[in-house]
């Protein structure tokens, strides 16, 4: 029996239909922005959002500059952590301790796990 895999526009398809579903009750203000991830094949990416001004508030990723040498060598999940740790000092350098998480459709697992961990650990609330 032929085995069924979904394409990846219906994977996309099914994320969107997740974010939107997410974002309903999701929504980033000055006190508890939204922690938006996202998630590529080969980076990740955190950005920490006031939805009210549509404004970026601290951002960091994989490819930052001041991330990039450090995790070119690293396993994607790690990879991940340390982008964590990342926005987690930068949030604490802007005062932010206080954020909502938005998982951005994608899976509660791997990377996405990772990020979240990693920010929670730095002593981000969330």
């Amino acid at each position: 029996m032929k085995q069924h895999r979904k394409s990846m526009d219906e994977k996309q398809r099914l994320r969107m239909k997740r974010k939107v579903r997410i974002r309903k009750a999701v929504s980033g203000n000055a006190e508890r922005p939204r922690l938006s991830v996202f998630r590529s094949e080969k980076h990740i990416y955190a950005q920490v959002i006031d939805d009210l001004t549509g404004t970026t508030l601290v951002s960091a990723s994989t490819v930052a500059k001041t991330l990039r040498g450090e995790t070119k060598d690293m396993k994607p999940v790690d990879a991940a952590k340390r982008v964590g740790e990342a926005i987690a000092e930068a949030c604490k350098q802007k005062g932010i301790a206080k954020v909502v998480f938005d998982r951005n459709g994608f899976l509660y697992h791997g990377r996405i796990k990772q990020v979240a961990d990693a920010a929670r650990e730095k002593g981000l609330d969330f």
